[in-house]
């Protein structure tokens, strides 16, 4: 315990205190006191100009961005929630008017893609233009999301493995097993998508303007369940892909192909493959790159934008390519000029009889 200073001392510590001129920056004559002032004030101006100059400029690019990003996501919601809108009712009212024989997987990935536009592409837009998304709807969001990717790639593999085997999706065990092959697909997408929900590794992220899973305590946690994820929902489905894509040019190149499969819709599917791929490319990317960090720290903010774009574009772009399809594209036609063009033709409706006396 410190012994109390004496009186004497404590006001002459004070006087000294008082008396600025004992100060080293007021040290000197008045000259050099007011040229001192004068230079602090300036660089404190110069500082707070600086600092106002880059808020002044950094603002109205992210405001610029934020407008961009909403008006980019407006579209592809429109393109997805429309486009595949009309490839159901083209499917189910003109499906005599061109060649379906693998429909289910079709079906399965139109479905997929409706419902990432409906509820995914449309929380992510809200949630730029609102700042956010709050609980439940954020786990929601991160749990159908996954689903999504999923679903889709799982249906692109089974419309795979099923031009290869040429069965078309009628006969009764065939129909089963294709049926059981989707619905896994969907189940599958869920359950991973689930885990992060129950776990609480879900936060709001404005670089993927949605919920998404991050990485805030233990990597090994973090590896395993992105090597397990990706093992069964992406690597399994991009081999059979792989592979029946590789067997089926090998038999186009050997003229083993079947003449039924060259006009049947099925023929799209390397499209499909191609714009998949494509799209989804960046969102592989960013997870590549999380995983060979150690530090858990995402990957570059402009990457996981650009992932959540492309992907969701590839819902708007696959109605696109079925419309490629020369059958298709005129039976969709048909039924939209059907619906508008008006009756001009003459109609018969009775039949009068005149008799000569």
């Amino acid at each position: 315990m410190k012994a109390p200073q004496p009186r004497a001392h404590i006001n002459d510590h004070r006087a000294q205190v008082a008396d600025k001129s004992q100060h080293p920056l007021f040290r000197g004559n008045c000259v050099n006191q007011v040229f001192m002032l004068q230079s602090l004030q300036r660089s404190t101006t110069e500082v707070s100009e600086g600092l106002n100059g880059t808020l002044m400029t950094e603002q109205p690019w992210l405001e610029a961005k934020r407008w961009l990003l909403a008006a980019v996501l407006g579209l592809e919601m429109t393109m997805g929630i429309v486009g595949n809108c009309l490839v159901l009712l083209v499917k189910v009212t003109c499906r005599d008017q061109f060649s379906c024989r693998y429909w289910l997987p079709f079906l399965s990935l139109t479905l997929s893609d409706l419902g990432c536009s409906l509820l995914i592409i449309s929380g992510s837009l809200v949630a730029i233009l609102t700042g956010g998304q709050r609980s439940p709807w954020c786990e929601v969001v991160s749990l159908l999301k996954f689903t999504f990717i999923t679903s889709s790639l799982g249906s692109i593999a089974i419309l795979c493995v099923q031009r290869l085997i040429g069965m078309a999706s009628t006969g009764s065990a065939l129909f089963v097993v294709m049926v059981t092959a989707c619905l896994t697909s969907w189940v599958t997408g869920l359950v991973f998508g689930s885990v992060p929900v129950v776990y609480a590794w879900i936060r709001y992220d404005p670089a993927e303007m949605l919920c998404a899973v991050f990485w805030e305590n233990s990597y090994s946690d973090m590896l395993l369940y992105i090597l397990c994820a990706f093992s069964l929902c992406i690597f399994l489905p991009c081999v059979l892909i792989f592979f029946c894509s590789l067997l089926l040019s090998a038999s186009s190149c050997h003229s083993i192909w079947n003449s039924d499969d060259a006009v049947d819709l099925s023929s799209v599917s390397p499209l499909l493959v191609s714009f998949y791929m494509l799209c989804y490319t960046p969102f592989f990317v960013s997870e590549l790159i999380l995983m060979g960090r150690r530090d858990l720290s995402p990957a570059p903010d402009w990457l996981r934008t650009l992932s959540s774009v492309m992907s969701y574009l590839d819902c708007g772009l696959n109605p696109l390519i079925y419309c490629s399809h020369q059958d298709f594209r005129e039976a969709g036609l048909a039924l939209l000029w059907t619906n508008r063009k008006p009756s001009s033709e003459p109609v018969l409706t009775s039949i009068t009889k005149r008799v000569n006396m």
